[in-house]
């Protein structure tokens, strides 16, 4: 299907085309420093017209994710950095994402994921690729056991919001339906595992919290932890029926990460570091969320 007249449905098509080269930049799909495929490429693969496939890019041009020269198309400048103090064999660098340490988290036969982030959307796409590696047999765990802690509903955030604007909170509702949206999508997709039978322990559990978030934090099987901070960026924003916001936002995907790694020795740096970070996360847990 050619993508030159497909109708897109406002900014939410927008936003899909969006995420969906960010999250391919982030994990390596399209590698640092390559040309991001053709504009009528991208339009028909994603079903989406070319004029939005345009907004798109100049939206990733203002985000620092790409730069583009004219005739020599759009060149990727920026990606998933994640930083290593952990004592393991150095990975590969093609191999060092976010996707890899979760990729490895998925091959133990007990999975356990402690998640702190400001939205959903990040682990939802990351929960589905390993469901997919479960049903193609590449691995088969016997437990998977989720914990996600996210902001309250009912929290003013500081970002997303509009710039100037603070008691717009129409960026706040979009984003409260972003993550209910990829919350329910991960359930499902982990759900589904279970009710299959292909995993015989699934638990899933989402609990919000009176916080804003200032970074994300993935602690993987009690052994690994990935930590960042969200970098408060000033973006254009575009809602369902078209209307662009600027904004003051933070993008948790090419944030860079700092992996730490748990070792014997309860003193190096790692495993202080993991064992704080587990201890701070269970004490949230227990006694702040709703």
């Amino acid at each position: 299907m050619s993508g030159e007249g497909v109708a897109d449905g406002g900014g939410r098509e927008f936003e899909r085309v969006s995420d969906v080269l960010r999250e391919r930049m982030a994990l390596g799909v399209y590698p640092l420093g390559t040309l991001l495929p053709p504009q009528r490429f991208l339009a028909d693969e994603l079903g989406v017209s070319r004029d939005t496939v345009q907004r798109v890019l100049k939206a990733l041009r203002n985000e620092k994710w790409i730069e583009t020269r004219q005739g020599s198309g759009s060149r990727v400048i920026k990606s998933q950095r994640i930083h290593s103090s952990g004592t393991r064999t150095v990975r590969p660098a093609q191999a060092v994402t976010l996707r890899s340490f979760i990729n490895e988290a998925f091959e133990a036969p007990e999975v356990t994921l402690d998640v702190y982030t400001l939205t959903s959307e990040s682990l939802d796409a990351h929960i589905r690729m390993q469901a997919e590696r479960i049903r193609d047999l590449e691995i088969s765990p016997g437990r998977i056991a989720l914990r996600m802690l996210l902001p309250s509903n009912e929290l003013r955030l500081p970002y997303p919001s509009t710039k100037g604007a603070p008691d717009d909170l129409r960026l706040q509702d979009r984003l409260h339906g972003i993550t209910e949206r990829h919350s329910a999508s991960l359930r499902r997709a982990l759900r589904d595992l279970r009710v299959d039978g292909l995993v015989p322990f699934v638990d899933v559990e989402i609990r919000h919290v009176p916080l804003a978030p200032t970074f994300k934090l993935y602690l993987l099987n009690g052994t690994e932890a990935l930590h960042g901070p969200y970098e408060v960026i000033e973006r254009t924003i575009e809602l369902d029926d078209g209307e662009e916001i600027l904004a003051l936002d933070v993008l948790g995907l090419g944030a860079t990460l700092t992996h730490y790694e748990k070792t014997d020795d309860p003193d190096v740096t790692g495993s202080v570091f993991v064992s704080s970070m587990q201890s701070w996360f269970d004490s949230i847990w227990g006694e702040l969320t709703e």
